[in-house]
């Protein structure tokens, strides 16, 4: 299906909803998890972490070979071009995001598992018994100072995504929320 500044197709709607739901989840939770030292959540945040990155990479795809649908209005030039750099953050961010951590992880020698099937293995560290030994240390450093960023830019991303919506929508009156729950204008 061509998308019109009316009709948006059901795919791009499905995946922004999944991904968009899946990632504010997974960062709620992640924070509550490093802030209160959850640790029992990390097998389901990593499994979903895994998911996510799967169903952004679709999303990514989809976009790149659909391009950017048009505006459901006509607005301003400086509307427009922050618009489209909150879009490729987040389309980017939501491949990074999750990116970061399956690397923060697999390096730390803590292994990634979707569900209990294992896709790096744990690297346990035989002088230590129920402790794991790093991989590669300062990338699995690396890779967890970029996500604690990446919580900080999609947030902000987020939040300017989410005002945008509400001025489309509660402001202009133009149709793109309606659009983007499937509605045709």
């Amino acid at each position: 299906m061509k998308e019109t500044a009316q009709r948006l197709a059901p795919t791009t709607i499905f995946l922004h909803w999944v991904v968009g739901l899946f990632i504010i989840v997974l960062m709620a939770v992640g924070f509550y998890m490093d802030t209160f030292e959850v640790f029992s959540l990390y097998p389901l945040h990593k499994s979903f972490g895994v998911i996510v990155l799967v169903l952004a990479a679709v999303r990514l795809l989809w976009r790149l070979a659909k391009g950017f649908p048009p505006p459901a209005s006509n607005y301003a030039a400086w509307e427009r071009t922050l618009a489209r750099i909150v879009q490729w953050v987040l389309l980017l961010g939501t491949i990074l995001f999750p990116l970061s951590g399956i690397i923060m992880s697999a390096m730390g020698g803590n292994g990634v598992a979707v569900f209990g099937v294992e896709l790096f293995p744990m690297n346990p560290d035989p002088a230590n018994p129920g402790k794991n030994t790093p991989i590669d240390k300062a990338m699995a450093g690396n890779a967890r100072a970029m996500h604690g960023l990446l919580l900080w830019v999609m947030l902000v991303a987020l939040a300017l995504h989410v005002a945008g919506a509400l001025k489309h929508h509660l402001l202009d009156g133009d149709g793109t929320l309606r659009r983007m729950l499937g509605r045709t204008l």
